[in-house]
């Protein structure tokens, strides 16, 4: 009778790194990783949540800009310097990359992400681990809400019945043609608001930075859609709350006065 295969021992014999990437400008909320009225920069407290899961590999954050590098030294935090030139948050974790041969997995979390829970990096991760022949990973919340729904700024996926993305759009998919409220209710949940966090294997990371921006990706503005044109696979994960990201000056504000509650 054969032995069950052990986990663990998969998951540490995957070197894996999380990689913040932190760029300081931003359109909504200007310089925001560095916004500190909590008495921490905000890139602190990403770096700080991502750190719970450090026993599955290094935390580094990525930015092409001195005053966020040191702002994450002072804090005594990991940083890489990338180039001005990345154009997005992928582009930068594939510098980093490139030099890190040795590190098989990288796992994006976002910079204006301070209340990702471990819980949802480990799920991420577990997903790579435990599912050799997937090259990407990323999560998914079901959407509750009609507004949200219809919202262009909340991407949604829709997946097929082994968890694998078919699609991503900032449309309402699928679409209702019979609306009821009540299908916001269902479960499982026929409306999925995608998570902007990512874990990919290093070599497929690498293929798709090289690869440019496909048809569909141009057209919606989501760079998920390069892989799915490549004819990969994205497994998404479901989980039941999403992280609030930091767009807004009014995002920020709440934040503040829960750090103070």
């Amino acid at each position: 009778m054969p032995m069950p295969r052990d986990n663990s021992a998969v998951r540490l014999s995957l070197r894996t790194m999380i990689v913040i990437p932190a760029r300081l400008h931003s359109t909504r909320l200007p310089e925001k990783l560095l916004l500190a009225e909590t008495g921490k920069p905000l890139i602190q407290h990403t770096y700080e949540a991502v750190s719970q899961t450090a026993e599955i590999g290094e935390v580094v954050v990525a930015t092409d800009h001195a005053s966020i590098a040191e702002a994450v030294r002072q804090f005594g935090g990991n940083v890489v310097m990338t180039s001005p030139d990345c154009a997005s948050g992928t582009d930068r974790i594939a510098e980093v990359a490139r030099s890190r041969a040795d590190i098989d997995l990288f796992i994006n979390v976002q910079g204006d992400e301070p209340d990702i829970s471990a819980e949802s990096i480990l799920r991420l991760h577990g997903m790579l681990t435990s599912r050799p022949s997937i090259s990407m990973a990323t999560l998914a919340t079901p959407i509750r809400d009609a507004a949200k729904l219809k919202d262009p700024s909340c991407v949604k996926v829709v997946c097929d019945d082994q968890g694998q993305a078919l699609y991503f759009s900032r449309a309402a998919i699928p679409h209702g043609r019979d609306w009821d409220e009540t299908l916001l209710e269902a479960d499982p949940p026929h409306f999925l608001q995608h998570l902007g966090i990512y874990a990919y294997r290093r070599d497929f990371l690498l293929r798709m930075a090289e690869t440019p921006p496909s048809r569909l990706e141009q057209l919606e503005k989501l760079e998920q859609l390069r892989v799915l044109s490549l004819g990969e696979a994205i497994a998404v994960g479901v989980v039941d709350e999403a992280s609030i990201g930091i767009d807004t000056p009014a995002d920020y504000a709440t934040f503040v006065r829960k750090m103070a509650s």
